[in-house]
C-alpha cells in the first residue's frame, strides 16, 4: 500500500468495526471533520458505485445518476465515514487518493479521457467505476479490509441511518429508510411487532415464562 500506513489504518478499521459493533445509534454525534472537496467527491463517487442514486442537480459528476430515486450519498454515507465517533478521519484523505490512483490506472489502460477539475475516479465512467470497485474485493486484493470496512459504512448510511437517531430521521425523511419502507414507531417512540412473521407464534409460550419474556 504506497501512500497508506497499512498497520495503522487496520488499527483504525478494527476500531471503527468495533463502534459499529455496539450499535448504529452511537454515531450521531455532531461536530465531524470536514475533509476536503476532492476527498469529498471521490467518497460519494465511491458510495454512489455501492448504492447508486439519482443526481442532486445538474453536472453532479460524483453521483453517476445511472438510477433513479436517492442512492447512499443521499441517505448520508460522507456523514457516516466522517463521523467523529469514528477513528477514520484522518485517513479518509489518503483512502480517496488511493481510490483516484487506481482510477488514474485504469483510466490510461483502458484509453478513457478524464474531466479536468475532478478527482480521477470522480471522472470514470459508471460502467468503469463500477469494473475498478468490484476489483478492490477480490480474494487476492491487498487493501480489501479497508474497501470493505468502507462498504459497510456506505450499506449502514442508507439502511439504517447510522448517523442519526432512528426517530430523528423517519420524521425528517431519511431517503434510505424511506426507500426500503421502513416503519415509523408508534405513537410513543418504541416499534412493537404485534404481528409474527408467520402470523403465528413459532412455539407454545413456557408455563413458567415472566410477565416480561424472561424464561422463569
Amino acid at each position: 500500500m504506497p501512500l497508506l500506513d497499512r498497520r495503522g489504518l487496520l488499527k483504525a478499521l478494527a476500531a471503527a468495526t468495533a463502534v459499529l459493533a455496539a450499535g448504529p445509534p452511537s454515531l450521531a454525534s455532531a461536530g465531524a471533520a470536514a475533509p476536503g472537496a476532492w476527498t469529498v467527491q471521490s467518497l460519494e463517487a465511491f458510495a454512489d458505485t455501492l448504492v447508486p442514486g439519482q443526481r442532486r442537480h445538474p453536472g453532479d459528476l460524483p453521483i453517476a445518476g445511472a438510477v433513479t430515486g436517492p442512492g447512499a450519498v443521499q441517505a448520508g454515507a460522507v456523514q457516516v465515514l466522517v463521523s467523529p465517533d469514528l477513528p477514520l478521519g484522518p485517513w479518509l484523505p489518503e483512502i480517496a487518493a488511493l481510490l483516484d490512483a487506481r482510477a488514474l490506472a485504469r483510466a490510461a489502460t483502458h484509453l478513457l479521457w478524464l474531466p479536468p477539475g475532478w478527482p480521477p475516479f470522480v471522472g470514470l465512467p459508471f460502467d468503469h467505476r463500477t469494473a475498478l470497485v468490484t476489483g478492490l474485493f477480490e480474494p487476492g486484493e491487498v487493501d480489501r479490509p479497508v474497501w470493505q470496512v468502507l462498504a459497510l459504512l456506505v450499506g449502514l448510511a442508507f439502511d439504517t441511518a447510522a448517523h442519526q437517531h432512528t426517530t430523528t430521521a423517519i420524521a425528517t425523511g431519511h431517503p434510505g429508510l424511506a426507500w426500503i419502507g421502513f416503519p415509523p414507531p408508534d405513537a410513543d417512540g418504541l416499534w412493537r411487532f404485534p404481528a409474527h412473521s408467520y402470523d403465528r407464534p413459532l412455539a407454545d409460550l413456557h408455563p413458567r415464562t415472566t410477565a416480561s419474556g424472561s424464561p422463569a
